[in-house]
């Protein structure tokens, strides 16, 4: 048995190129905004876990998925709590101090519900995820700030557990007391069954999950890992560690674009977009037979099977709508696995499915039942872009604003800091202050002092008037720049002016090259129209020559065969014309020679008469005459004469087989088997002829005449002989055909005119006498002579020719 795949994977494949082929591409379309599916299917213990987890040293798709995510979002990663997911399958943003504020809380809680990213990495699982390739993908948009979410569910027994809810310890290993009968604690609380539901979007999601928020591969992959040992895992006889559920790792990306000033996310919940993969390790199908699965293994391997039955259906229905355009409903409420992910198949994102084939001999019959399952679902195509909202900013805000900060605070650290800057200024001011004289001692130390406050007046008289100086020229030079202004005011209007008229100026041009331009856009149209028209003409036209091309050449095609047929009757008719009138000139000269035989047999039969009226007249009347016998006159017949009056004793003529006319002539002589002999003279002898019992193409391309011998018993009894005749000539083809020419008859009879009777071996002169008495020469002359004209084979048989 044959199967045919997209692509096929060794037995010594790396987890590297399976990663490659399968999971980038999924990653690039959840970085593009898109959502993906993947799925490891196959038989229990065929390496559906391993390929999805890996193994120490060599990390499967999980660990190398996510360890693609950071390196490719590293540093364009939002603060925690940024983003906050909501309870219906949204996500909403917060500003950087609602944020602040969120991180604070949770720092201040006992336990923190997000693992730390500066944690001592477990060294159960740290060569897993220790990636020495960086892969990353090419062209993210620099301008949004991402955060990853993930959730870790399991579906067991069509029930829907999170694996990442904080429970007090196992739920699945009960405590043990001394009569070996196992006790719960009364405080702990079992988990409890998570519902689906629709959004407003209408995608499934699972309510009440815990979504945790990873800022690395690290914390991540320890997410995982924790749920990992959670998941229910149990010995069978196909697989020491058989996984009893099929297991969910959720990958969630909001990605929302920065604002104008490439700062802070841009607060506005339309432009968040949300895209999540999904990483599913189905548990494995099997036969309760070959496991020995008994209860809750038994009942385990039942929802199994079901839950796959169910996914199977599913893509069977959609690959028949697909491929027949019916409308059929898909069953995808009969298990929870395929409710999940309905949005998948109905289009809402990109399906890829990892078929896992153990070659044991005893997996032989389920193996193929996966692949064949496996090969029908790569003709149900699902994929389907989705759009992601435009911002409208323009791109490369973010380095612009780094950019910017770099160069301010470059600038800040060549001029020393602001400080340094206000003393600058207060420099400059005390230099300003410094041109003014300087103020003497003003200090009253005596009363009689009068020196001190003229040579103060003096000063301040001197510094007034400096300052009515700096005053005035101060007014001078506003005066001088407000003139400059008003020049510069005028010529700017001037300006202006002369640009508003060459700006309508041009504007009228512009019009006017409008209107050319619509103008010349309406004839390009026009002008397009009737081209078009010419040439759908010119089709209609060329369609026409090209119907009357063929038509001629049908038709000429058919004068040639008809000049061709012409010409063959035309030579068919040369050759029936010459035929016929050979046959025409062959049977003028029998008929001659017929009626002159004819006239020769009645001038015989006069001449017998004559001569016998005379033997009776010269005879004396006692005597009478003696009657011939029927042997004496077959032994000796007398010869005809062709002169009236017959040769006396001629000699006895031979006996002869008639021949046919066209003796000269080579002769197929067809005799069929059933033939018989007729013992008569009557017997047709052809010579040189070839006899068959069958008509064959090598006799007849031997011969040119052709005659069959039918026989067949009359209605009185007796034997009825026809000799078919025909010429043979030869046909295009190269074989040989006959055209039949006449009938000649031939026909026993015996004589019923008068009483015969045989002679007896010792004749009685007596007797003899006595017969003479009743038999006169009148009568035998009468029975002697009877024949048919034309016939020269004796008296009592017919001979006629009936030319076809």
């Amino acid at each position: 048995t044959q199967y045919s795949f997209k692509e096929v994977f060794g037995t010594l494949v790396v987890q590297k190129k399976l990663f490659d082929v399968v999971a980038k591409p999924l990653v690039e379309d959840l970085i593009r905004g898109k959502n993906g599916l993947l799925f490891t299917y196959g038989v229990t213990g065929s390496g559906k876990t391993h390929t999805m987890t890996g193994s120490p040293g060599d990390g499967g798709l999980l660990p190398r998925c996510l360890d693609m995510i950071f390196n490719s979002i590293g540093p364009f990663q939002a603060k925690r709590f940024v983003f906050k997911l909501d309870d219906k399958n949204g996500v909403d943003v917060q500003c950087e101090v609602d944020a602040l504020l969120e991180r604070q809380k949770r720092d201040a809680m006992p336990v923190p519900k997000t693992p730390s990213g500066k944690r001592q990495i477990d060294p159960e699982f740290a060569d897993m995820i220790n990636m020495q390739d960086h892969c990353k993908v090419e062209e993210v948009d620099e301008d949004n700030v991402y955060s990853v979410f993930v959730s870790y569910i399991e579906i067991y027994n069509n029930y829907i557990y999170d694996l990442l809810e904080e429970t007090p310890f196992d739920a699945i290993k009960p405590k043990w007391n001394n009569c070996n009968t196992p006790v719960r604690n009364g405080d702990f609380i079992p988990p409890q069954s998570k519902i689906l539901r629709e959004d407003q979007n209408h995608n499934m999601y699972v309510t009440g999950c815990t979504e945790v928020e990873v800022k690395s591969t690290e914390e991540a992959f320890e997410v995982f890992w924790r749920g990992q040992k959670k998941r229910r895992i149990a010995n069978t006889q196909l697989n020491r560690e058989s996984s009893r559920s099929h297991s969910v790792f959720i990958i969630k990306l909001a990605q929302a674009p920065l604002d104008a000033d490439g700062d802070n996310v841009l607060q506005e919940k339309e432009q968040i977009t949300l895209s999540q993969l999904s990483l599913v390790d189905l548990a494995g199908s099997e036969r309760t037979n070959r496991t020995k699965a008994e209860g809750n293994r038994l009942r385990e391997a039942g929802n199994i099977n079901q839950s796959l039955m169910t996914l199977r259906t599913c893509i069977e229905v959609l690959r028949e709508n697909q491929m027949y355009g019916t409308n059929k409903m898909v069953p995808y409420r009969d298990s929870k696995l395929t409710h999940l992910f309905k949005n998948y198949f109905d289009g809402e994102g990109k399906v890829r499915m990892i078929v896992c084939v153990n070659p044991k001999a005893e997996d032989y019959e389920e193996s193929l039942q996966v692949m064949r399952f496996a090969e029908m679902t790569q003709e149900v195509e699902v994929a389907r872009p989705v759009d992601r909202p435009l911002c409208g900013l323009t791109p490369g805000r973010r380095f612009r604003n780094q950019a910017f900060r770099e160069e301010l605070s470059r600038k800040l650290e060549m001029r020393g800091g602001p400080i340094n800057g206000e003393r600058e200024e207060q420099s400059v001011s005390e230099m300003f202050l410094q041109n003014f004289p300087p103020l003497p001692s003003c200090e009253l130390l005596d009363v009689n002092d009068d020196q001190t406050l003229p040579k103060l007046i003096e000063v301040l008289e001197k510094r007034h008037k400096l300052r009515q100086m700096l005053s005035e020229e101060f007014a001078k030079n506003v005066l001088a720049f407000k003139t400059m202004l008003q020049e510069f005011d005028s010529s700017v209007v001037s300006k202006e002016n002369y640009i508003q008229g060459k700006l309508s100026e041009k504007e009228k041009t512009i019009t006017g090259q409008k209107m050319e331009l619509e103008r010349l856009e309406k004839k390009i149209k026009t002008l397009e129209y009737k081209i078009e028209i010419l040439e759908k003409t010119a089709t209609i036209y060329e369609e026409d020559k090209r119907n009357l091309q063929q038509e001629l050449e049908s038709k000429s095609q058919k004068l040639q065969r008809q000049a061709s047929d012409k010409r063959r009757l035309e030579a068919r008719l040369q050759g029936m014309v010459a035929e016929t009138t050979m046959k025409w000139e062959k049977e003028c000269e029998r008929r001659v020679a017929a009626k002159q035989l004819e006239m020769q047999n009645k001038l015989w039969v006069k001449d017998e008469k004559l001569k016998q009226l005379k033997a009776i007249v010269t005879e004396p009347k006692n005597e009478k005459p003696e009657r011939p016998s029927r042997e004496r006159d077959r032994e000796k017949p007398v010869q005809r004469s062709v002169s009236p009056s017959p040769v006396p004793n001629a000699p006895p003529v031979r006996l002869r087989h008639r021949r046919s006319r066209s003796a000269g002539e080579r002769w197929v002589d067809h005799k069929p088997p059933s033939n018989l002999p007729t013992e008569t003279v009557m017997q047709p002898h052809v010579p040189h002829a070839i006899t068959v019992a069958a008509a064959s193409e090598k006799a007849l391309a031997k011969c040119d005449k052709y005659m069959l011998t039918h026989q067949e018993l009359a209605s009185d009894g007796e034997i009825e002989t026809k000799l078919i005749k025909g010429d043979v000539f030869k046909t295009r083809g190269g074989g040989q055909a006959v055209q039949f020419t006449e009938i000649e008859t031939l026909k026993q009879e015996s004589p019923t005119g008068r009483k015969r009777r045989s002679s007896p071996s010792n004749p009685d002169p007596a007797e003899d006498a006595a017969e003479s008495e009743w038999t006169d020469v009148e009568t035998r002359c009468s029975v002697a002579v009877e024949m048919r004209a034309g016939s020269a084979l004796g008296p009592g048989y017919q001979h006629h020719a009936q030319p076809k």
